[in-house]
């Protein structure tokens, strides 16, 4: 009979707690996100956004504010498409065209998914926003798409041969960026609290979506090579 060596059992078992963990959360969020649409959608519940609101409210300075403003352009199309594209010629100029073709698809996808719902939804934005938009609010764009654009960084970071410890530095410091944006909506009354949350619900479901798709996706016949170390 064949038998498994020692390292082979703990690989598999480490291979399949890593798959029960990113399972929990994409079932987590994607149940998340469906309780919130249902109360705050069509319940028309907003008790929870009015007491996150007043929190925030009570001690946003004007310093504070400034701060957010800053904050939250790093959620922004303008700041987000030259990112993209930043990325996207560093890995052609590098030759490693299949990691190009993956971040360009997970970054128009989820722009796409984003103003799609946004569009299905309706859901006006608070009242007296500090910065005017004029797209609706459910779910929130910045806390969506950052947290996505956050997450490529965090795989490419850990797909690097920085050390140990800085990866999980750079990781951390990259979730509470996208998390702090996500709070600035809040404050700058652009978003109510379920809107920032049901984004981040549908960035966790995204990005695992999206990579376990591209995983699974032969470009043999694109680029004339076997997958590789480089895909997403």
């Amino acid at each position: 009979m064949f038998k498994l060596k020692g390292n082979n059992v703990k690989l598999i078992e480490l291979i399949s707690l890593k798959v029960i963990i990113v399972a929990a959360f994409f079932v987590f969020s994607l149940f998340t996100f469906g309780f919130i649409t249902r109360e705050v959608i069509y319940k028309n519940e907003k008790a929870f956004d009015a007491s996150v609101s007043s929190f925030f409210v009570s001690f946003a300075s004007d310093g504070m504010l400034q701060v957010m403003k800053f904050l939250t352009f790093f959620g922004t199309i303008q700041f987000l498409l030259p990112a993209y594209a930043i990325l996207v010629a560093y890995f052609i100029i590098k030759k490693q065209y299949r990691r190009a073709v993956d971040i360009s698809i997970v970054a128009i996808s989820s722009s796409v998914f984003m103003f799609g719902l946004k569009d299905f939804f309706h859901r006006e934005r608070p009242e007296l926003p500090i910065v005017r938009s004029f797209t609706y609010s459910f779910p929130s764009g910045h806390a969506l798409c950052s947290f996505i654009f956050c997450s490529v960084l965090i795989y490419l970071i850990d797909d690097s041969g920085l050390r140990y410890l800085w990866k999980w530095v750079f990781s951390i410091l990259l979730l509470l960026l996208s998390f702090t944006i996500g709070i600035s909506r809040i404050i700058l009354k652009m978003h109510y609290a379920t809107d920032v949350i049901a984004g981040f619900c549908l960035g966790v479901v995204w990005v695992i979506l999206s990579f376990w798709i591209l995983k699974r996706v032969n470009y043999h016949n694109i680029f004339g090579k076997k997958k590789t170390s480089n895909d997403i």
